[in-house]
């Protein structure tokens, strides 16, 4: 049975037989996450794990970005209302488990700059292909808040603990081939190849025996949801107390006064 998608807002939504390409879509932000387009992530992956008419998933974003990340405004809402901030931090762990307990293959198409939460969505997908002019990077800590989102339950799985704090303590962004080489993501490809090596790994995967191809992404994501099971709620609740910090309202004032921030460590 096929699931009625028409509910969704920021998102697009095209099957071609049995692969759904799912675009993030709010270009003329680069794709970052405002209050209603989270909520929507928090329950699109448990949709689509529903979808009997689909065995593969392309997600990938419109215009020149994969997905910025947290959207500033929506940053300065949740530091004023704590109580927003409350609720999505239920919906990130939703964002988290959504993707992994999806039975479908999910092919990231990173087709730009995949930033904080963008960076977390693209990791935990099965399969990375970016374009290699993207970059990738989870700068939580140049907000003042903690990498509480997923950040810290995969960046180590893919690269190791002391690469990942580098990048996680940093939140430096790693260029596409650069982050192909280490093991990041998958692929780094010329983005005018993108959609071709995309198009031909799904075909690929959507000719295989997807039973036994389900049950084998199944067992080997139960290491990584038992880790994020056992984690996630403290690196929420760390986040949770660095959005009530001085640095990160520093944080948000430097951004809309253009300028660079003075953090105190308060």
């Amino acid at each position: 049975m096929a699931v009625d998608y028409s509910g969704y807002k920021f998102f697009i939504f095209e099957q071609d037989g049995r692969t759904m390409t799912v675009t993030m879509n709010r270009p003329e932000s680069l794709n970052a996450m405002t209050a209603e387009m989270h909520e929507e992530s928090s329950r699109i992956f448990y949709d689509l794990g529903m979808d009997h008419s689909i065995d593969v998933v392309i997600f990938t974003g419109a215009g020149k970005a994969f997905s910025a990340g947290g959207d500033i405004v929506g940053m300065k809402k949740m530091y004023e209302d704590t109580e927003m901030f409350d609720r999505s931090i239920n919906e990130a762990k939703k964002v988290v488990f959504g993707i992994l307990d999806c039975e479908k293959v999910i092919i990231c198409k990173m087709n730009g700059d995949a930033v904080g939460l963008g960076a977390t969505m693209a990791l935990f997908c099965d399969i990375i292909f970016a374009a290699d002019h993207a970059r990738i990077g989870d700068p939580h800590v140049r907000v003042g808040l903690a990498a509480g989102d997923g950040g810290a339950v995969i960046w180590p799985q893919a690269i190791g603990y002391a690469r990942a704090k580098e990048y996680l303590l940093t939140g430096d962004l790693i260029n596409a081939k650069d982050a192909a080489a280490m093991g990041l993501i998958n692929y780094a490809v010329p983005a005018n190849e993108l959609d071709a090596r995309v198009d031909a790994f799904a075909k690929k995967i959507g000719s295989g025996a997807m039973k036994s191809i389900k049950y084998t992404k199944t067992a080997i994501n139960i290491g990584l949801k038992q880790l994020a099971h056992s984690v996630m709620d403290t690196c929420m609740a760390y986040e949770a107390l660095t959005n009530r910090s001085q640095d990160h309202l520093e944080a948000i004032n430097a951004f809309s006064e253009k300028r660079k921030p003075k953090f105190n460590g308060l």
